[in-house]
């Protein structure tokens, strides 16, 4: 039982050794090619457009948002100057009227 047990284990520690050697280079070799990807001149200007695309399409989405809830919250509404005119409804933070 001993004799298998040590063959098991340093079969084990032989593949891991092999293993590892080989998958430190294969790892170095894919790290390299995707720093050269990320570095090429036509994949910034992608990223770059696909950012801006982005960033309007969230701010689009958050005013959407924000219109809706106001039109569907009781309460107040909003009068275009940055303040709210009351609707008749009291809501907790106004206290009853």
């Amino acid at each position: 039982m001993g004799k298998y047990r040590f063959s098991f284990i340093a079969g084990l520690t032989t593949g891991y050794v092999l293993g590892s050697r080989a998958g430190r280079e294969r790892y170095e070799q894919i790290k390299k090619a995707a720093r050269s990807f990320a570095e090429n001149p036509t994949v910034q200007q992608a990223a770059g457009a696909v950012q801006a695309q982005a960033t309007g399409l969230a701010s689009t989405a958050g005013t959407k948002i924000s219109d809706g809830v106001r039109e569907r919250v009781p309460g107040r509404r909003h009068n275009g100057h940055g303040s709210h005119e009351s609707s008749g409804y009291t809501t907790l933070s106004e206290g009853k009227k």
